[in-house]
């Protein structure tokens, strides 16, 4: 609702005359002015809208007495709209005494403040035309502390005629004429932002609103008066806040600061305190998601393999498909042929795709001869519905990674499929609005790993070619604790690479069962990593026991963990994360998946419990939000966010989202100078997006 705010005295037509002004769709009271034109330009420039309400204050002299009635009559003869309600100081007259002149602008002060509240987002436009000279300045100071979308005034050229000195209320209800119209001249002289000394709490009062101040509202086109207050006066609390100022927002950022657990941006603490307690008050929905991608974001926990859905699978593909010999595409054709007839793929169908550069052109056939319904039953639809399907399908966590059995290493250990991978990497991470991504994946999977990692980050930088604000990609090199044999051998690769692509190759993950290859047994294999500082984040915590990460902290000195859900158990070993900031990578969609939580969007999730993220947060371990398998899972960072705020009771508020955010940025594997750019980049970038989201006076 928009609401305009008017004083009156004895000149009754000051209001109509702004109204007009304000509202040509319903009064087109100035479409013969001269400067009609410049009328409207000026309404646009300051965007000012169509009042729904006006809203007045007067006295009881007798001249407002008349000027309210004649008032009152225009309004009827208008219409239904605007609605008009009149308070009228009790016991005033003229304005000749101190004791009238206080209590108008109390009553003016408690008008502007219930406007404000009861605009909802509206807009609040103050006129500075009408009533004594004490009564426009009463509103120009409370436009002043409490902000409003537009301080109008109307000038009026002397002499003025008789029938404008004068006029009748039916007057004011049609245009005026082109000589009339010229002798008047709406005006905008600005608007003004709120203060910030109104939302602050002061002596565990609570921020000034209009329950602490009441001001009976009139009935719609009708007046009320309104008696002197006896105490606790709005304007004595407004001078107590101007005098303390910067104390009491000191005394507030102070008491945020001590609330919280984690650092939110620098840049948000420089909000209006009503700002971030909107943000703190505001849940993380679907109605955000726009302003969520358009946001900066980083992910650190995204599987290269686990990237692409369907549509950028079968893109990869069929650049495959058309690097190969026709006699290649016969073979590759002839090996599938038994799944491209039916619609029902048996469960080990992966089985008939072979291995290394047979098992890609294989992919690839599917990929382009597989019709879209084939795929999406085959790859999807047979693991449905996608919760706790370690426990509770045939498959077991083989049935999580389904989707992802034509994409990864499936396509990869073809060269021809590593430049249009990249390009569909980049195109996804330009849709999310990330600005920083780390991927991983096992690039030893792919034939020689250390050509993959030279060729795939050739492809990211060429797909990125002339872009005036590129991503910043870098890998994580996975090392299966599986695999035992190998472990050495990828972690010295991953060390070559590192020297060869230092800027590239972030650091080592270690993933797989849980229940095989402890980080015990592999310790001794990472030195060469240890040796050089090479970053470590391992999978753990995600389906065992709290000692899983307690291996992975002690043995592998792990930088952050893949999950690290189960970390609750140990609150020594959370107490230690939270005090050497060792954060955990959350993967909210991909863990109801494979271990099961509760999703109220997932009808069959009810018996599972509830999501430990907010109980982590709150016991101020560092985490942040991520992908893990974005095709497998079909999400988004976007949907991870709203999928986070969906599984906790309560939701998820702006403020910790936005600080849970700030936490990919601090934890990402970069050298301080590099992150400490990047965070500044972000900073500015949130709050800029944060302020044109949130601050409804600007």
């Amino acid at each position: 609702m928009n609401i305009l705010v008017c004083t009156l005295g004895g000149s009754w037509a000051v209001v109509p005359e702004v109204y007009g002004f304000l509202a040509p769709d319903r009064l087109p009271l100035y479409s013969d002015h001269p400067h009609r034109e410049q009328m409207k330009q000026v309404r646009e420039r300051w965007q000012l809208s169509s009042p729904d309400e006006i809203w007045v204050g007067s006295t009881l002299g007798e001249q407002a007495k008349h000027a309210v009635k004649q008032l009152c009559t225009w309004q009827r003869l208008l219409g239904p709209t605007p609605v008009i309600r009149i308070w009228l100081a009790e016991d005033t007259d003229q304005l000749a005494t101190q004791q009238e002149c206080q209590h108008v602008r109390e009553m003016l002060l408690r008008i502007c403040l219930l406007a404000h509240e009861r605009t909802d987002g509206g807009q609040v436009v103050l006129s500075l035309a009408g009533g004594r000279k004490t009564m426009s300045a009463d509103l120009q100071s409370a436009g002043h502390l409490m902000g409003c979308h537009g301080l109008v005034h109307v000038v009026g050229k002397d002499p003025l005629p008789d029938e404008l000195r004068k006029p009748t209320p039916e007057m004011f209800t049609r245009p005026l004429s082109a000589e009339q119209s010229r002798y008047l001249m709406p005006l905008v002289m600005g608007r003004s932002r709120r203060s910030e000394l109104w939302d602050v709490d002061v002596d565990q009062q609570g921020s000034v609103c209009a329950a602490r101040f009441p001001l009976p509202i009139p009935d719609a086109n009708a007046s009320r008066k309104w008696p002197r207050p006896t105490s606790h006066w709005l304007n004595g609390e407004l001078n107590k806040r101007e005098h303390a100022g910067s104390q009491l927002l000191g005394n507030y950022l102070t008491s945020l600061t001590k609330r919280e657990h984690h650092e939110n941006w620098r840049s948000l603490y420089r909000l209006p305190p009503r700002v971030i307690e909107l943000l703190r008050k505001t849940k993380v929905g679907p109605e955000l998601s726009r302003w969520l991608r358009g946001l900066p974001k980083a992910d650190l926990h995204r599987h290269l393999g686990g990237c692409l859905n369907i549509a950028d699978q079968r893109i990869v593909g069929r650049e495959i498909w058309d690097n190969l010999s026709h006699a290649e595409r016969a073979t590759a054709h002839e090996q599938v042929r038994s799944l491209l007839d039916i619609n029902q793929w048996p469960l080990n169908w992966p089985e008939k795709l072979g291995t290394g550069r047979q098992r890609a052109e294989c992919a690839a056939a599917l990929l382009v001869e597989a019709d879209t319904d084939q795929l999406e039953h085959n790859l999807y639809g047979i693991t449905e519905p996608r919760l706790a399907l370690r426990k509770n399908h045939a498959l077991g966590f083989a049935a999580y990674e389904r989707p992802g059995e034509l994409s990864g290493s499936a396509l990869l250990t073809h060269p021809a499929a590593i430049e249009p991978y990249a390009r569909q990497v980049l195109r996804q991470a330009r849709q999310e609005g990330l600005s920083y991504v780390e991927l991983r994946g096992s690039p030893q999977k792919y034939g020689d790993g250390l050509a993959f990692l030279r060729a795939f980050h050739d492809g990211l930088i060429r797909a990125m070619d002339g872009e005036p604000h590129p991503v910043t990609f870098r890998f994580i090199i996975i090392v299966d604790r599986r695999q035992y044999d190998s472990v050495r051998r990828v972690v010295e690769m991953a060390v070559q690479a590192k020297n060869e692509l230092d800027d590239f190759v972030a650091g080592l993950d270690v993933a797989g069962d849980e229940g095989v290859g402890q980080p015990k047994a592999i310790a001794s294999s990472f030195l060469p990593a240890f040796e050089i500082c090479l970053p470590v984040t391992i999978h753990a915590g995600e389906g065992e026991h709290a000692d899983s990460i307690w291996q992975a902290a002690y043995h592998l000195h792990a930088d952050r963990i893949g999950h690290g859900l189960s970390i609750g158990e140990q609150p020594h070993l959370a107490e230690r994360f939270r005090d050497r900031s060792i954060a955990l990578e959350l993967c909210p969609t991909s863990n109801r998946e494979v271990v099961g939580y509760h999703d109220p969007d997932v009808p069959e999730s009810h018996v599972y419990s509830q999501y430990p993220l907010k109980d982590l947060w709150d016991a101020g371990l560092p985490l942040t939000i991520c992908t893990d398998n974005p095709g497998i899972s079909r999400t988004t960072l976007v949907d991870e966010y709203l999928t986070a705020s969906r599984m906790q009771p309560g939701g998820l508020n702006c403020w910790d989202m936005l600080a849970m955010l700030k936490q990919a940025f601090v934890h990402a594997f970069l050298p301080s100078q590099k992150n400490e750019e990047l965070l500044k980049e972000a900073d500015a970038s949130v709050y800029a997006k944060v302020f044109s989201q949130f601050d409804t006076q600007s």
